[in-house]
């Protein structure tokens, strides 16, 4: 009996924690639909999106080593998502800009955006990128136009200033190190258009974004074309269990499949009065640690134990079947 108060003591303070604070798989993250291979955090989705997508007070982040980036949109059918970096220059708001970057482990590259360096040293005919120039002359009427902004003032620039401080950066391409080096090529910021919205020669009506295009892979491929569709179409959202990234369909009503919602075997209850957002089991459970994946932590076990009510598995942002 000792052992068993001493369980429940434990799951109290573990429970008190972040690792239970962090919603579960979701449909959504504020106006964005959320489908595999991406997800809402630990547990959701595609293991190869996590923690590079992860879902922080109803906002969709890409989260790289040169910081944390909005996702504005979402294109599964091209396989293209596009981010608003916080200091990227517009024309309503031009700014000083730090290095933009990438992940080279990650499942993302850059898509057919735009950039635009801005506030460049004079000429950028001669800004050279391992031998090769790097800017664009035959859209310099992009460079034209978005120096029409009142904004550019803020980059220490006159209004309507020359245009030989400003390059369309074509093709556009990260350094060694997976950055859009500014420094190193010597301007103040950038911009960078997602679309031109038939408006080429009006900066105001621009889309600004970077738009970035993503890979699925086998693992990915396999998993869409064989069960996640199946869980999707059934109101479930797709993940894995994080131990072994095995495949789960977490459901509504608080329990997880290997399959789809139409199967649910493996139930897991949800007892939302006493502890909102954490899954119960009627099973038999061994005992209750806390085991790290990386950022992702689940409540795991060791020695068999039968009791009416145990936790079974928690991660933060999802849940996993035992």
């Amino acid at each position: 009996m000792d052992f068993i108060i001493f369980l429940f003591t434990l799951l109290k303070v573990l429970l008190s924690t972040s690792v239970v604070g962090d919603p579960a798989c979701r449909k959504t993250c504020g106006s964005l639909l959320v489908k595999y291979p991406f997800g809402t955090g630990c547990g959701c989705g595609s293991p190869r999106f996590y923690p590079y997508v992860t879902c922080n007070s109803d906002q969709l982040l890409l989260t790289t080593h040169t910081g944390s980036y909005p996702i504005t949109s979402i294109s599964y059918a091209t396989s293209t998502v596009t981010i608003t970096p916080p200091y990227m220059s517009t024309c309503n708001s031009m700014q000083q800009s730090p290095n933009l970057g990438l992940d080279w482990a990650s499942p993302f590259q850059l898509g057919p955006s735009i950039i635009i360096l801005l506030s460049c040293t004079p000429p950028t005919s001669s800004l050279i990128v391992k031998g090769s120039p790097v800017c664009d002359p035959s859209s310099s009427n992009l460079c034209a136009s978005i120096y029409t902004c009142p904004s550019v003032v803020s980059l220490d620039l006159p209004l309507f200033p020359p245009t030989n401080s400003c390059c369309v950066y074509s093709p556009a391409n990260f350094n060694a190190q997976g950055e859009l080096d500014l420094r190193q090529l010597k301007c103040a910021g950038y911009t960078s258009i997602a679309s031109l919205q038939d408006y080429p020669t009006d900066p105001s009506k621009w889309q600004y974004g970077v738009a970035l295009k993503y890979t699925n892979g086998a693992f990915d491929d396999y998993y869409i074309n064989n069960k996640c569709n199946t869980c999707e179409a059934s109101g479930g959202v797709c993940g894995y269990a994080p131990r072994g990234n095995s495949f789960i369909c977490a459901c509504n009503g608080g329990f997880n499949s290997t399959t789809d919602c139409y199967n649910n075997q493996n139930q897991i209850i949800q007892d939302e009065d006493e502890y909102p957002g954490v899954i119960w089991s009627s099973t038999s459970l061994p005992t209750l640690k806390i085991v790290e994946f990386g950022s992702c932590y689940c409540i795991d076990s060791t020695i068999p134990f039968t009791v009416s009510r145990v936790v079974a598995r928690r991660t933060r942002g999802g849940i996993s079947n035992v």
